[in-house]
């Protein structure tokens, strides 16, 4: 399998976390990419011009994260990052589509205010964003509160979804480290300290 990779995108680390996590990362070769540059082929292999993109060993090519982690997920060495059903199953899913929410969220205001000219930055589409980050945090404090999303130092199991909201947090260290956004979410911040210790989070850091 050939993967199209970059460091930075908060996606591609999900997936590569992802791939570690279901013992499948050395079947992996990692393509490095960047989809700004003008030359770049990534419409080769994904037609929406985005990483990260997963070519299969048949020739099929999966072209978005969550589609990525199932994929890994079902042929993952041990069982159990997307339950197979009830209650849990949506659970899972539920967080990772919280944890691709902030990634969407913090990836938009990165475009706005690194890639768009600034006399053509829109303030409101930041303050939008920004918000919408806000609201899945505190959504997350709340299930970390609850015990949700468990206690990582005490040996919880990983899933697709702690993954993926793990590396939206990651993300917003990368990028956002000014916002602070431990302040107001004890309990989130607590949960992830223990996550992003695991092997897979320290493997994929973003450079920097």
């Amino acid at each position: 399998m050939k993967l199209r990779y970059s460091a930075t995108s908060p996606y591609v680390r999900k997936v590569v976390a992802t791939a570690i996590e279901a013992g499948l990362d050395e079947r992996i070769e990692r393509i490095p990419t960047d989809v700004w540059a003008s030359d770049s082929d990534i419409a080769d292999d994904n037609p929406l011009g985005k990483v990260p993109a997963l070519a299969l060993d048949d020739g099929l090519v999966l072209c978005d994260s969550p589609l990525i982690c199932e994929y890994l997920s079902a042929h993952a060495t041990s069982p159990g990052l997307i339950p197979a059903e009830g209650a849990e199953h949506w659970q899972v899913l539920n967080f990772e589509a919280l944890g691709d929410g902030i990634m969407d969220a913090a990836v938009a205001r990165v475009i706005e205010t690194m890639k768009r000219p600034a006399e053509l930055r829109w303030d409101g589409w930041l303050a939008r964003q920004a918000d919408k980050i806000g609201r899945a945090l505190d959504a997350l404090e709340r299930s970390a509160i609850a015990g949700k999303l468990g206690v990582p130092h005490l040996g919880t199991t990983t899933d697709v979804g702690r993954i993926s909201i793990a590396c939206a947090l990651g993300y917003l260290d990368f990028r956002f480290a000014k916002d602070d956004w431990r302040r107001g979410h004890p309990s989130l911040a607590a949960w992830y300290e223990g996550y992003a210790a695991r092997p897979a989070m320290q493997a994929t850091m973003p450079p920097g």
